[in-house]
């Protein structure tokens, strides 16, 4: 029995007459009782005796009823399911993100896309740059947010904004006085801060030079996250991005470099895999969230 059969049968069982069921179906009478002739002619026996103008259920029907509206059901929802993926109501969707976006854009993307999406399930992974990449490449995490906007094969990279470099320091330390800080500020200092290998690495050399200074961590990160405990516990100070929620973390205090060094955030997404209604509806939600976190953290000045 075909599908478009099926829904004939459990509505004739339903209603009980060709004319409520065409009805329930949205088709003619005709094609309904056409439709059932079929089914009966492919199934070699009658579902339903003619009595009187009116369809009565053969012992074959009754016994097959229970099965078939169990079917009819799931098909059903799987129908409502479907469509509810279509439009974006319903699914699974996967973000990868590094720690500082992860931490600071993509919370408040959610906050806004579960406002909207509440029966979608949300799989939020935090993962360096590297592996991020790879799991758009194989489809593992449709949208990726990251902190370098360098082209890469096969995956499309949008560049949402770009965050200031800062310094943390421990609040009792003298630079804490500082409205902002130089790079001859650090030079007797323990710094913890990005490789020279990573971008906020290479920018800060350069940087560095610009004022005829030296950019030297005595404690290398990938990450600015783990730069965390060694300034709370007095290790040093660090330079690391401004994107964190930095302020959220007792005894720590940041201030802005006097020269001033910005990183990209960038949404990467797959060229080859085009993302479903639920991944385009979080892609703009990513989108606002990243504006709306770098004018939290740059407030416009105010005027007089």
């Amino acid at each position: 029995m075909q599908a478009r059969q099926l829904e004939v049968f459990c509505m004739l069982m339903r209603n009980g007459t060709v004319t409520g069921a065409a009805a329930m179906l949205n088709i003619s009478q005709p094609a309904l009782s056409q439709i059932l002739l079929h089914a009966e002619d492919q199934l070699g026996f009658k579902l339903f005796n003619r009595v009187r103008g009116k369809l009565i259920p053969t012992r074959e029907a009754e016994e097959l009823y229970p099965e078939c509206e169990r079917i009819f059901s799931e098909l059903s929802a799987l129908r409502r399911r479907t469509t509810d993926m279509r439009f974006g109501r319903t699914g699974l969707i996967r973000v990868a993100a590094s720690a500082p976006p992860a931490m600071s854009i993509v919370p408040r993307a959610l906050l806004s896309f579960r406002a909207s999406h509440p029966d979608i399930v949300v799989r939020s992974l935090i993962a360096p740059l590297v592996n991020i990449v790879d799991m758009i490449r194989d489809g593992d995490a449709p949208l990726g947010l990251v902190m370098n906007n360098k082209p890469r094969t096969g995956i499309d990279v949008e560049t949402l904004g770009h965050t200031d470099l800062v310094c943390i320091v421990p609040e009792r330390h003298p630079l804490a006085e500082r409205t902002q800080i130089a790079f001859a500020d650090l030079q007797n200092e323990t710094l913890i801060s990005y490789r020279a290998g990573t971008l906020p690495g290479r920018l800060l050399v350069a940087a560095a030079a610009a004022e005829k200074q030296i950019f030297n961590p005595a404690i290398e990160i990938d990450i600015s996250i783990t730069a965390l405990p060694f300034v709370r516990d007095g290790f040093g100070v660090a330079i690391v991005d401004g994107l964190l929620p930095w302020q959220q973390f007792p005894g720590l205090v940041r201030r802005p470099l006097q020269q001033k060094i910005s990183v990209p955030i960038a949404l990467l997404t797959s060229r080859d895999r085009p993302l479903t209604g639920s991944h385009l509806a979080m892609r703009d939600d990513l989108r606002a969230a990243c504006v709306a976190v770098l004018n939290a953290e740059s407030p416009a000045p105010k005027t007089a």
